[in-house]
């Protein structure tokens, strides 16, 4: 049973109590002070001082404040008529924090026993406070110099610093966009000689704004190679001084690494953000971006897109599939197709260069 009632909830210092409701926002009846639901419509007559707290409350959970999450929702107690479904709701909120916490207490008991004296220790380690703790916290920075130091080495710190800001720039599209919707993200983390992944929490999001997340990355990604590339026309191309050569042929590497990269990650198979934004297109549309994958394969001749169409046949024709159609996400995907297909026919290739 769950301690909180509608009488002993504290008030939220986080949002104002509203002022009093004498007439029913649903149906304008007039309501006596302290009354809670309309008798004649039976609407909540603070719903909206109520949807305030419950976005608070949900906000707090995703950011692990526990204990401000079971107050939020505890002072959402006295809002509502006892005895009702959203009461209900409320306390089972309740309970499961608060048998969250019990777990971990019981787990903090069971630790304590196993490690005996060497349980502080281990508690303060847990806790972060000691060097080692703190400097997996900048496992971003650590990573980061890892994955630039390795691409240092193969093509020279240029290209590697180059390469190392696209990859991070693409990240940081799924990070911004991610947060844009409140969801909580981890910073990006890069695994030298595979990539980099950013970890973010979808709380049950919908189809389509999972693809949008996962879209979000080409996109950021398809700017920094058109970056890259805008430099390299700028420069008037590897014409003139042995130098200047150099430094265009630098630009129109990563143009061109940075599109044929971000067109791997919409292959639509494994964790790629292809297979992501994929889930939310039916099998009609599934099977008109294969088609137009091997449209872009014919005019321009670049095998990704051939990758592209495999994963894209596979996912038509096996695995779930919404009956809706998305077409926001059919048109993000084909235009990144399109843009970055465009990018790679635009800037010369070029093979195992040092810079």
């Amino acid at each position: 049973m769950i301690e909180a009632t509608a009488s002993s909830a504290p008030p939220n210092p986080n949002i104002a109590a509203p002022e009093p409701i004498h007439n029913c926002p649903q149906c304008s009846h007039w309501l006596p002070e302290g009354t809670l639901a309309c008798p004649d419509c039976q609407t909540i007559v603070y719903s909206a001082h109520l949807r305030l707290l419950a976005s608070l409350a949900a906000q707090q959970e995703q950011q692990q404040k526990w204990a401000e999450a079971r107050a939020t929702w505890a002072s959402m107690l006295q809002w509502i008529p006892a005895g009702t479904k959203q009461v209900e709701g409320i306390e089972a909120r309740i309970q499961a924090i608060d048998d969250r916490g019990k777990a971990a207490d019981e787990n903090k008991a069971k630790w304590t026993r196993r490690l005996g004296p060497l349980a502080p220790v281990f508690f303060f380690l847990a806790k972060a406070k000691s060097l080692i703790f703190i400097l997996f916290k900048f496992k971003f920075l650590l990573s980061f110099f890892a994955f630039f130091g390795l691409y240092w080495l193969a093509f020279g710190w240029k290209f590697g610093l180059g390469f190392t800001l696209s990859i991070m720039i693409h990240e940081f599209g799924h990070y911004v966009a991610a947060r844009r919707r409140g969801l909580k993200v981890d910073l990006p983390v890069f695994l030298p000689g595979l990539g980099a992944y950013v970890r973010w929490y979808s709380m049950g999001v919908n189809l389509d704004t999972l693809s949008e997340i996962a879209l979000a990355g080409p996109f950021f990604g398809l700017l920094a190679a058109a970056t890259c590339a805008g430099i390299y026309f700028a420069g008037g191309g590897p014409i003139g001084p042995q130098e200047a050569e150099t430094t265009n042929s630098l630009w129109a590497a990563l143009a061109y690494t940075g599109a044929w990269l971000n067109l791997i990650n919409l292959v639509p198979v494994l964790g790629l953000d292809g297979a992501q934004a994929t889930h939310a297109l039916n099998r009609t549309q599934r099977g008109l971006i294969l088609i137009a994958t091997l449209v872009f394969y014919a005019i321009l001749h670049e095998g990704v897109f051939l990758f592209i169409a495999a994963g894209m046949a596979w996912r038509t024709f096996t695995g779930f599939a919404p009956e809706k159609p998305s077409t926001p996400t059919m048109v993000r995907f084909m235009l990144l197709l399109f843009l970055l297909g465009a990018l790679m026919f635009a800037v010369p290739e070029t093979h195992g260069r040092q810079f």
